[in-house]
């Protein structure tokens, strides 16, 4: 039993290792593919597509964006905005004691008229952050605030033109400098008794109160190799067509405005023209207001803040990324799980429902984790794995298994084939071989019986020829017992059984002169779980049976031959009083009858009876006569 479960299991580790080693070769490609940066642009889509179908968000009360527009400008009548149109819009804001107010507008040189007002609006508001350039290019500050109160406005951009995330600090000279939209966040929160910290986890990163913000690295998701200077943070777009309240000048100067949405919020003011082109590339949001994919650097500055403030006061997620060795783990695992599908269906149509389901199950998690927790998961090359190894598999499986199936028909064939030639040519030619060696007989008689001998190898062997031309069909049907005789394996096996005991008693052995008592009995049984293979069987059993009493049981008188059913067990019992064979060697037919029993799970025996005699049987359960087929 346990040399039977290690054959098997090394049969199947021999068919598995037909998909593994190609399999494992995919992985291999898809993971140094990813590595050297060449499917990025396609996990990036991805990731955008995901922030892109999220749910619509509620309008972020806590930040108002005023909007310079067209008409704005019309109506002020010049481009750059004046500074005294910029002061009187701050000193209107002020009114409605907003938290803080971030200017988006570059005011590094005057625009007359009104710079003095602005200067003096500059030094009296506390609350009031504005914005410079450090890299790469710069551009200063207003002269007229202290550095607490400037942030840059620098975004950083992928190689495609698109943001997806943001810088909130860096070093530029001798010193360290911070993000407009980080500095509104920091004074928002001051307000809440919540201060900026280094982290904890992660030295270098940011953190307020508890909440960390997870640092983006030069590997992070599906990036490779990417900058990741300074402290930069996964942009997690607020979603939705509207996400900030959003006002224009014209608006605030006619008072078209509730005092709520201003009172202890953030006011960020910052250009929304189209001709101003201060807009920046995204594939993860949308915009009413302008073509698909482009977001007023305003609004960038307002989705920032917002991140930073809804993860630490309401508890949006943020997003994060796995390790890299997660991450290779976790393709490594989906393209395994390929394989195995493609081992496991048992027909293509399976595989791809199966493969289907995967997929989508795989991307629906994907989309779940990174829309509950904010975790970005590599779905791109582990549904690649998937899709190349489940299906591209499944065809080296079905190659493999349809080359397996011709060697297994041909080595059928050639035992059927055998056993045919086994139990009648070579029982023929053993008998004449017998007749030479023992020479018992005189030369002309002894010439004659080779002669009627050999006429009758020569009759067997054409009938095998012409039985093994008829159409496989037939043949898989039907049982060759010589002289033309063709027994019908569908007729029930009782009658086949029948058939066989018949024609090899017929047969001329020398055993069977001697006989005088023949008992015989073929219980009618119901074999609706019997195989072909295995009614082909049986009758081979019972034919080498009833040859080897004819060769070798000497002084043979009585033969009885049984088939019956009893106690959930079928058998076949085979019982002479001859003398038998003495040899101690397993001929072939026995070695077929020991391998015929495995297969039906049953038990086959050959012992010898006292005072003489032979008993060979063969029994097998019936309710586990349909496993081999």
């Amino acid at each position: 039993m346990q040399s039977e479960f290690w054959q098997k299991l090394k049969a199947e580790l021999s068919i598995w290792r037909v998909g593994a080693l190609p399999g494992l070769v995919v992985i291999l490609v898809i993971i140094l593919a990813r590595f050297t940066g060449a499917i990025q642009s396609l996990e990036l889509l991805a990731f955008d597509t995901f922030l892109l179908l999220r749910p619509e968000e509620p309008i972020d009360e806590r930040i108002l964006i005023v909007g310079i527009n067209e008409k704005d400008i019309s109506n002020v009548g010049s481009y750059p905005i004046p500074d005294i149109e910029i002061a009187k819009l701050i000193l209107r804001l002020q009114k409605y004691n907003p938290r803080v107010i971030g200017l988006d507008i570059f005011r590094n040189l005057p625009v007359e008229p009104g710079n003095k007002e602005l200067i003096n609006v500059f030094q009296n508001s506390k609350n009031l952050i504005a914005i410079n350039k450090v890299l790469p290019d710069k551009i200063d500050s207003p002269p007229a605030l202290p550095p607490e109160q400037i942030g840059f406005a620098d975004q950083i951009t992928d190689i495609d033109g698109k943001l997806r995330r943001s810088l909130l600090g860096t070093p530029s000279g001798k010193d360290y400098h911070f993000a407009m939209s980080l500095r509104l966040a920091e004074n928002y929160l001051a307000k809440e008794g919540i201060s900026l910290e280094n982290g904890i986890r992660d030295p270098e990163a940011m953190r307020f109160g508890r909440r960390e913000l997870p640092r983006f690295l030069s590997n992070s998701g599906g990036y490779v190799g990417t900058d990741a200077g300074g402290v930069q943070v996964l942009l997690n777009f607020r979603s939705g067509q509207k996400p900030f309240r959003t006002i224009s000048l014209q608006d605030v100067q006619n008072g078209k405005f509730k005092a709520e949405w201003i009172r202890d919020r953030i006011v960020i003011i910052g250009m929304t023209a189209p001709s101003i082109k201060d807009f920046i590339t995204t594939s993860a949001v949308t915009s009413s207001k302008l073509s698909a994919g482009r977001v007023y650097g305003v609004e960038i500055q307002a989705h920032t803040s917002s991140q930073i403030i809804s993860a630490v006061l309401n508890n949006r997620p943020l997003l994060r990324t796995w390790g890299d060795s997660w991450e290779y783990l976790w393709i490594l695992c989906w393209g395994i799980m390929g394989i195995s599908f493609a081992r496991l269906t048992q027909s293509p149509f399976i595989n791809l429902l199966v493969v289907g389901v995967a997929s989508s199950s795989l991307i629906i998690f994907s989309y779940f984790i990174l829309l509950v927790g904010g975790w970005w998961i590599p779905v791109t090359p582990a549904l690649l794995v998937l899709a190349l190894n489940g299906i591209g598999m499944t065809a080296l499986y079905e190659y493999d298994q349809a080359i397996r199936l011709t060697i297994k028909i041909r080595h059928d064939l050639i035992e059927r084939t055998f056993e045919t030639i086994h139990n009648g040519p070579l029982q023929t030619l053993a008998k004449a071989l017998k007749l030479i060696r023992e020479r018992d007989l005189p030369a002309d008689e002894l010439l004659e019986e080779l002669s009627g001998d050999l006429q009758k190898l020569n009759r067997e062997l054409r009938g095998i020829y012409e039985f093994l031309q008829r159409e496989p069909i037939n043949q898989d049907s039907s049982l060759y017992l010589g002289n033309g005789l063709v027994i019908n394996l569908q007729d029930p096996i009782h009658e086949v059984l029948y058939q066989v005991y018949n024609y090899t008693l017929e047969r001329k052995f020398p055993c069977f002169k001697t006989l005088k008592i023949k008992i015989r009995s073929f219980e009618p049984v119901q074999d609706c779980h019997l195989s072909l293979s295995q009614k082909r069987g049986l009758c081979r059993f019972l034919e080498e049976a009833l040859c080897n009493v004819g060769k070798h049981a000497k002084g043979v008188t009585r033969l009885e031959v049984y088939f019956t059913r009893n106690e959930g067990w079928y058998t076949i019992n085979v019982i002479d009083d001859g003398l038998g064979a003495t040899s101690l060697k397993e001929g072939r037919g026995t070695q077929q009858f020991r391998n015929l029993a495995r297969h039906l799970k049953g038990k086959f025996r050959r012992s010898p009876l006292s005072p003489r005699g032979t008993l060979c049987e063969l029994s097998w359960p019936i309710y586990r006569s349909y496993l081999w087929s």
